[in-house]
C-alpha cells in the first residue's frame, strides 16, 4: 500500500467544505513543560470530536454508487466507528460498526445516534475484525479499515497539511 502526497491533496479537495478545518495554536504551558515549541491542532472541535472525521469521508466518497448502495462495515470502538456513522448517514452510506463486548455503553449509544447498526461480538478488537471480515463476505459490506486503507490514510494526511498551512 503506497499514499502519495498527491493522493493526499486529491483527499483535500475532495473533503473540502465537509470537514471543519480546526485552528492550531501555540500552548505556552506545554512548551514550558516540555522545554519545546509546542503547538495543539484543536481536532476535538470536529463535530465527532476527532480528526478521523478526514479519513471517513475521505473514503466514504471513493464508494462507487454500488458500494454506497451495499455499505461499509468496520470494527471500532470509538472515533473511527463514529466518524463513518456521522459521514455515512449524511451520504446516505449504510453503515455497519462491529464493538468488542465491554465497548463502553457511551461509545455504542453515540455510533447508533450518528446512524449506524452497532454489533457487539469478539472478546477484543480482532474478534470485532473478524466478525466485520465476515460480514463483509456473507453480506457484501465494504470493510473500511481505521488503519489499513488508502482512502483513510489520505484523509488523515489532510490533518498535516491543515497543520502546515
Amino acid at each position: 500500500m503506497t499514499v502519495t502526497f498527491d493522493d493526499i491533496l486529491a483527499a483535500q479537495k475532495r473533503i473540502a467544505g465537509q470537514v471543519d478545518r480546526t485552528p492550531v495554536r501555540y500552548s505556552r504551558r506545554l512548551s514550558q513543560l516540555t522545554g519545546a515549541e509546542v503547538w495543539v491542532k484543536f481536532d476535538n472541535l470536529h463535530f465527532t470530536g476527532s480528526f478521523k472525521e478526514r479519513g471517513a469521508l475521505n473514503r466514504l466518497l471513493q464508494l462507487t454508487p454500488d458500494e454506497r448502495k451495499r455499505g461499509v462495515v468496520a470494527a471500532s470502538a470509538g472515533n473511527h466507528a463514529q466518524a463513518l456513522a456521522y459521514h455515512g448517514a449524511r451520504l446516505g452510506v449504510p453503515v455497519t460498526i462491529v464493538m468488542p463486548e465491554g465497548t463502553p455503553f457511551v461509545k455504542a449509544d453515540g455510533t447508533r445516534a450518528h446512524g449506524a447498526t452497532v454489533v457487539i461480538k469478539g472478546l477484543d478488537f480482532t474478534g470485532s475484525t473478524e466478525e466485520a471480515h465476515r460480514l463483509r463476505d456473507t453480506e457484501g459490506y465494504v470493510f473500511v479499515s481505521a488503519f489499513d486503507d488508502e482512502g483513510i490514510i489520505a484523509g488523515q494526511g489532510v490533518c498535516g497539511i491543515e497543520f502546515m498551512e
